[in-house]
């Protein structure tokens, strides 16, 4: 192979690379069974249906947090559930309507009850299989 083949060869190769890097960064939808979740978060709150407060550790003092969901591209009325787990324990269920069209934006809140410690959220389908997860701390 000749020294300008394999500088070509390189190149291409440190592209596929790169494009391998950044692309995970910006594919932020994620699809799912019918719909894309765009964001799944945790905050303290949700204010003009956008969540504030956004964080992955909180201070003990913090009495409730809010789980909030952007769904797009949704291809048909569906439900949805917002699990609570305090460590491994489930704490609660919280089932909620996504509505067919391009656009849907819903949360959950749960009252910490002042247990610090690991907790998640997930995200479930109406068959129960986890769509996503969302995890915070509380100190």
């Amino acid at each position: 192979m000749k020294k300008h083949g394999i500088v070509r060869l390189i190149l291409v190769l440190a592209i596929i690379g790169a494009l391998g890097v950044v692309l995970p960064v910006y594919a932020q939808e994620k699809e799912t069974a019918g719909f894309k979740i765009a964001r799944f978060v945790v905050g303290t709150g949700v204010e003009d249906r956008e969540p504030v407060g956004v964080a992955e550790v909180f201070p003990a003092s913090t009495e409730k947090v809010y789980c909030f969901l952007e769904a797009t591209s949704i291809e048909k009325d569906t439900e949805i559930s917002f699990v609570w787990f305090h460590g491994q324990k489930e704490m609660l269920k919280f089932s909620l309507p996504l509505k067919m069209g391009s656009r849907w934006r819903t949360y959950a809140h749960k009252n910490l009850g002042g247990l610090k410690g690991e907790w998640k959220v997930e995200l479930q389908g109406p068959d129960r299989k986890v769509l996503k997860e969302v995890k915070f701390k509380v100190e």
